[in-house]
């Protein structure tokens, strides 16, 4: 193994693995915390994709630390945090505490924070994150259920969640390559400085930035970041694969998307697939339970599995989720939403559907904590940062086809693409 990988949620994981995996890299990714004494797969890659974006910080970082000793173990030559490209948090976490353990428990005092990721027009200019041509504040991030972002300044958010300093490597040095780059976090660590958010607007800054940090024991960002991280084993001459590292072999089943996502994007998507595709939406408002909601859903799927793919959502515009909320409260209502959908996904199964897309972070977590899911291995990108995957079920029952989209990812056409790539 020669990269280690956490992170904080199951889209954020397989979307890491992808990027590894274009970049010649055979790459797994575990669900939750292996368990001590666990081999370690055979792969050039592991990412262990936690549920620790919302949970409670102690809860986040125990989780982290116990992934770390399990990669540590595993003969990890390198280790990466992997939170959103959107950098979701509060104030009170979780990415800074999460940082901050692996950075103590790595002993390595300095670590580089890098969300960007140009090709899903996520970009850092002066230490602040644009999304398109907006700032993050202003993108529709400001609106999440969960971690609502107001504030675009990483610099300042990430200096309110860590007890450490942040400094920043601005454009101007970022644009003159991969020495500038490690010059100035060399200094910015002297000066004591625990973290240095990097500024990045194009794919060449990110590999400018890997390779600046082909020495650092623990790297932190979003997908994006990695980018330059295979030429650096390469360059070691320790990553030498020839083969598709990508390939997976087909599996029978029909088809289905469950959507709990409200994010801009996802709402597109939805609006696409309902002129194309048999879609069902939950009325989580008018019927504020998991269980009835879930049966109404599979009722409805019942005699349309096998046709064509079929849609099942949750996701809602923010009006709703707003009201939503304010009904159950913000923790209830997105235990609900996973709940809900937790339970279709497993009717799904049990009605043939073998062949999953599931848009949201939280979402997929809870897909496939129910489904059983403990590995997938990754194959074919569908659009940047969303793979296809293979999973054995936890229970021994038939292997699965997945992918587990972030919210925010994927163009308005990406349900149906998604399964037009798999039948290529």
């Amino acid at each position: 193994m020669l990269l280690g990988a956490i992170a904080d949620d199951f889209t954020g994981a397989t979307d890491l693995c992808s990027m590894l995996v274009r970049g010649g890299m055979q790459t797994v990714q575990l669900i939750g915390v292996p368990e001590p004494g666990l081999p370690a797969p055979d792969a050039d890659a592991v990412v262990v994709a936690l549920k620790s974006r919302t949970a409670p910080t102690s809860q986040a970082v125990d989780e982290s630390l116990r992934a770390l000793r399990w990669l540590q173990a595993a003969g990890a030559r390198q280790f990466f945090f992997k939170y959103c490209s959107t950098f979701d948090s509060t104030d009170q976490g979780n990415i800074g505490p999460v940082a901050d353990a692996l950075t103590a428990a790595l002993g390595c005092g300095f670590a580089l924070a890098c969300p960007a990721f140009p090709t899903n027009a996520r970009t850092v200019y002066q230490g602040h994150l644009f999304v398109g041509g907006s700032l993050l504040n202003d993108s529709g991030m400001e609106h999440h259920p969960l971690t609502p972002m107001t504030d675009a300044n990483l610099v300042r958010v990430l200096s309110r969640q860590t007890e450490g300093t942040v400094g920043l490597v601005a454009f101007a040095t970022v644009d003159r390559g991969a020495n500038a780059i490690r010059d100035a976090m060399t200094q910015l660590k002297e000066r004591g400085r625990r973290y240095a958010v990097v500024d990045a607007i194009t794919d060449a800054h990110l590999v400018a930035i890997g390779e600046a940090a082909a020495s650092h024991a623990l790297i932190t960002g979003g997908s994006g970041v990695a980018i330059g991280l295979p030429d650096n084993f390469r360059r070691a001459g320790l990553l030498s694969r020839t083969t598709d590292p990508g390939a997976l072999a087909p599996i029978e089943g029909a088809c289905a998307v469950v959507a709990g996502s409200c994010s801009r994007a996802t709402l597109a998507q939805l609006g696409y697939a309902r002129s194309h595709l048999p879609t069902f939406e939950l009325a989580a408002l008018a019927t504020p339970d998991a269980a009835t909601l879930s049966e109404a859903a599979l009722a409805w799927a019942s005699d349309k599995i096998g046709e064509k793919p079929l849609v099942i959502a949750a996701s809602a515009p923010p009006d709703k989720v707003a009201a939503l909320q304010s009904r159950l409260g913000r923790d209830q209502a997105g235990a609900l939403i996973e709940d809900a959908i937790a339970n279709i996904a497993e009717g799904l199964l049990a009605l043939g559907v073998r062949k999953f897309v599931v848009a949201g972070g939280e979402t997929s977590g809870a897909v496939v904590r129910r489904l059983g899911v403990r590995s997938m291995r990754i194959g074919t990108e569908i659009d940047p940062g969303v793979p296809w995957t293979f999973a054995e079920a936890g229970t021994g029952g038939p292997g699965l086809m997945l992918a587990l989209k972030s919210g925010n990812f994927g163009a308005s056409d990406f349900f149906l693409k998604a399964f037009r790539v798999l039948e290529a």
